[in-house]
């Protein structure tokens, strides 16, 4: 059975879509869909490409790999099985796949929550906006697996900022 955090882990049988990415992540593949007819790839998963609204796509392995562009501390955990880890962050990362497509301020963009190489939720004084993460993934069991995001050791292309609310400044 598939689960995390103690949590049993269903994907509805009409949704396939979701089930293969997961399945993708069990092999250790981060995939997301590349439509078959502009070429970009999108996230989050859909039926039809936001760019060129065509409904053919593919599975394409994405390296993982990026910047964080922002993110949440999450202090109070709304699902039971989540309260156990708070706080906790959350963060959207700028994949190194499409940056600057279709426009100079645009990106592939992608949800998932940051944790320490032992599969902790990072520490917040560890979290900040430009940082460089890795994917990594939470084995769920039944051959699926969650993409998560993790620090890597590559040296930030900006200067980091965190939110500092003893100060309401840069730290």
């Amino acid at each position: 059975m598939a689960e995390y955090l103690g949590v049993r882990v269903d994907v509805a049988s009409n949704d396939p879509e979701h089930r293969e990415f997961l399945e993708h992540a069990g092999q250790g593949r981060f995939v997301l869909q590349q439509c078959r007819d502009c070429g970009r790839l999108r996230y989050p998963i859909g039926n039809a490409c936001p760019f060129c609204r065509s409904l053919q796509w593919w599975w394409e392995a994405v390296s993982g790999r990026g910047t964080i562009y922002s993110y949440q501390i999450v202090a109070h955990g709304i699902h039971p099985a989540f309260r156990t880890i708070t706080p906790y962050p959350v963060v959207l990362v700028e994949l190194d796949e499409q940056r600057g497509v279709p426009g100079e301020h645009d990106g592939l963009r992608v949800l998932g929550m940051l944790v320490d190489e032992h599969g902790r939720p990072e520490d917040e004084e560890r979290t900040g906006i430009g940082l460089r993460v890795q994917v990594d993934f939470a084995d769920l069991g039944d051959g699926l697996a969650l993409p998560r995001f993790r620090l890597s050791s590559e040296t930030p292309e900006h200067p980091v900022w965190r939110f500092d609310d003893r100060q309401g400044q840069r730290p």
